[in-house]
């Protein structure tokens, strides 16, 4: 039989464990997925009792100090580059998970006329008719900055176009906002994911550019690092960004969920 004090002693130990115990989740991102991950993180720290630490960078930017052993617990990157990475034996293979696909959108400053992205050649027309271009610096490594260049080539506008192109980069944990550049004034139109522009204040996204123009390596994963030392809570972080719960928030995001 356990004694009143006794048990009141162990309520009393049980409901002060949590704290003591949490686990700090460092998670580095690619900053596509920063809107989806900051508005989802109170729910998860709240029903586990861990809590998040966030660091962002472009998918380029993850890969390299994943690459280089940097102590993460959760990686959040392009198929490509978690796979490469899990290949060198940098990311655990059977955590790897599938959280969504972005689409690459065109954004205007606020109130500014919305220029027609309904076709190839409405798009086209709609890049060599604009002031400035701002995007992704593919020097910095993103996926999309890296995409949105070949397609200027494939449109055979590449030599056009290049006078007028804002490449934009970022800064340590603040991946390239080419929608602030496109708030700001510093480019008329920008191209990035549209899960990296929403929310940015000062502009109206016109909509994604053509299907038959997207990139197909837009397509985010979740994996942990054998670097991490906090295997069990990142498992179950990953295991929330997959669930069902999770779904809505990602496609309100401008991400199409798994």
């Amino acid at each position: 039989m356990v004694r009143p004090l006794a048990f009141a002693g162990f309520l009393i130990a049980a409901l002060f464990a949590g704290p003591a115990d949490a686990a700090e989740i460092k998670v580095l991102s690619a900053g596509a997925l920063r809107p989806l991950l900051q508005d989802l993180a109170p729910d998860f720290e709240k029903s586990s009792g861990n809590r998040l630490t966030f660091d962002f960078a472009t998918a380029g930017g993850v890969e390299e100090r994943v690459a280089s052993g940097e102590a993460v617990d959760v990686a959040l990157l392009t198929e490509p580059r978690i796979k490469k990475l899990a290949g060198e034996g940098k990311i655990a293979k059977d955590s790897i998970a599938l959280i969504g696909r972005a689409k690459i959108g065109l954004a205007v400053k606020k109130g500014a006329p919305r220029p027609d992205i309904g076709s190839v050649e409405a798009f086209k027309r709609t890049l060599l008719a604009a002031g400035s271009v701002g995007y992704t610096d593919p020097a910095t490594g993103g996926t999309s900055g890296i995409h949105i260049a070949s397609v200027f080539e494939r449109l055979g506008i590449a030599s056009e176009l290049k006078p007028k192109l804002r490449p934009i980069a970022g800064s340590a944990g603040h991946p390239p906002s080419v929608g602030g550049a496109v708030a700001l004034g510093v480019a008329e139109i920008g191209l990035q994911p549209i899960s990296e522009m929403m929310g940015i204040p000062g502009i109206d996204i016109v909509g994604a550019i053509p299907a038959e123009l997207q990139s197909p390596d837009l397509v985010y994963f979740a994996g942990i690092p054998t670097a991490s030392g906090q295997s069990a809570p990142a498992k179950a972080f990953i295991e929330f960004l997959t669930g069902f719960e999770a779904a809505p928030v990602i496609k309100s995001k401008g991400l199409e969920p798994r």
